[in-house]
């Protein structure tokens, strides 16, 4: 270390010393008369804290209770909504299957008039035919012009 850093480092220490000393004796109070300024001052900033925490909280309480008769509001106004769109998705549910099932009747209808039409042909034909030679035959008849002459 060099004599000029030596020199500061003693100097500071001795400076602290004398500052220590000089705090002491002129002091204005008694060390615990100190403790106890320094006491109050900690519980006043406490007390302070827990003022501004309690205000906060009624603060925020007084905001949530301000908007819960919005969220009540729009609560309830999604519920209907949704209600509504069951009620619609029921209707529209109903609809649906009662068209299937219409369709399917419609269906089975065709079904059971063409197999009729088949087993008609089918008896009507020559027995050298088959059923869908039959078939073939009346529908080359049904689609032939009226024109007097046979086919």
């Amino acid at each position: 270390m060099s004599k000029g850093a030596a020199g500061f480092v003693l100097g500071s220490v001795f400076g602290a010393a004398v500052g220590a000393v000089a705090g002491i004796m002129l002091a204005p109070r008694s060390g615990a008369e100190s403790r106890a300024m320094a006491a109050d001052a900690m519980n006043d900033a406490w007390d302070a804290a827990a003022d501004a925490y309690e205000k906060g909280g009624s603060v925020v309480s007084d905001r949530l209770s301000g908007l819960r008769p919005t969220v009540d509001a729009t609560t309830d106004e999604l519920r209907a909504k949704v209600d509504l769109a069951r009620e619609r998705m029921d209707q529209l549910r109903d609809s649906l299957s009662d068209m299937v099932t219409t369709t399917s009747a419609q269906v089975q209808d065709a079904v059971n008039a063409v197999a009729d039409q088949v087993a008609a042909a089918a008896e009507a034909a020559p027995a050298a035919e088959t059923p869908a030679e039959a078939v073939r035959v009346e529908v080359v008849d049904a689609e032939a012009p009226e024109t007097g002459a046979e086919a």
